[in-house]
């Protein structure tokens, strides 16, 4: 897969794919990565990308004219078809669907902005999908596109050690991962769950599952939610088997379900 990001800081991106999984996938030939400087195709002796905002107001915006040459050029580039996003505090939220969905394409073009932002006519001409990593303000676009570029990388086949490790991710079932131990067999008086050590693999497969069901119960109540109002076309329902499991879970916990009544019925 191909990343061409538009970006000012260009060595900020790439250090993206000089370590880690990122890095190996790259030196692989499982990803390409292209960075695109606005201030290249600047016209004037200064290079400049910016300028003050119509209508007043702090900071500047980016540029549309110079931004529009820099995006054009990429496409020609670029995997025919290749879909440009724009970081901005304006998206949609990024979420583990749209990673997976974003990880069948041939490229992706990323646009980073920075200041207060790029000129509006660029996004009226040339993006077609703007995407948040949440509800905070950055200094600039870049972080949001090494986000992007390293989970969808997680996905491309072979970049992992296992192929089952992205599987078992959290977020990919709408679930969070289970907990999960290594040696020493007892840290501080702390012991490894017995079952993790028992060599039996349909109990270890089940306390996970369990474990899976009831952290994302606690921590993020949300996700079952959808799961049960199947908002998430792509998430399927829980399981009876599922739902047993979480009941489990509570019991032994002493928790009680806290669902609207809406959803209840269905969890």
């Amino acid at each position: 897969m191909r990343f061409d990001v538009i970006t000012l800081l260009p060595e900020l991106v790439e250090a993206v794919t000089k370590v880690g999984i990122t890095g190996r996938a790259k030196d692989r030939g499982l990803i390409d990565l292209h960075c695109w400087n606005p201030r290249d195709y600047s016209i004037d002796v200064h290079r400049t990308v910016d300028d003050r905002p119509y209508g007043g107001g702090p900071g500047m915006v980016m540029k549309a004219d110079v931004l529009l040459k820099t995006i054009r050029h990429a496409k020609q580039q670029a995997p025919q078809g290749a879909k440009v996003v724009y970081l901005s505090p304006q998206g949609k939220k990024l979420d583990q669907s749209t990673v997976r969905e974003m990880s069948q394409l041939e490229g992706l073009i990323l646009i980073c902005g920075r200041y207060e932002g790029i000129d509006e006519r660029v996004v009226q001409l040339e993006v077609d999908e703007e995407w948040s990593l949440g509800d905070y303000v950055l200094s600039g676009g870049e972080l949001g596109a090494m986000v992007m570029i390293d989970a969808i990388t997680r996905l491309q086949p072979e970049a992992l050690g296992h192929n089952e490790s992205a599987l078992q991710d959290s977020f990919t079932e709408n679930l969070l991962d289970c907990e999960h131990y290594t040696r020493p067999e007892v840290v501080e008086n702390l012991a490894v769950p017995a079952v993790l050590m028992s060599g039996n693999h349909k109990s270890i497969a089940r306390w996970r599952r369990k474990q899976s069901l009831g952290k994302t119960w606690q921590r993020r109540p949300d996700l079952l939610k959808e799961t049960a109002s199947r908002m998430t076309t792509d998430i399927k329902p829980l399981s009876d088997d599922d739902k047993k499991l979480l009941d489990e879970y509570l019991q032994e916990h002493c928790l009680q379900k806290q669902f609207l009544p809406e959803h209840e019925k269905d969890i």
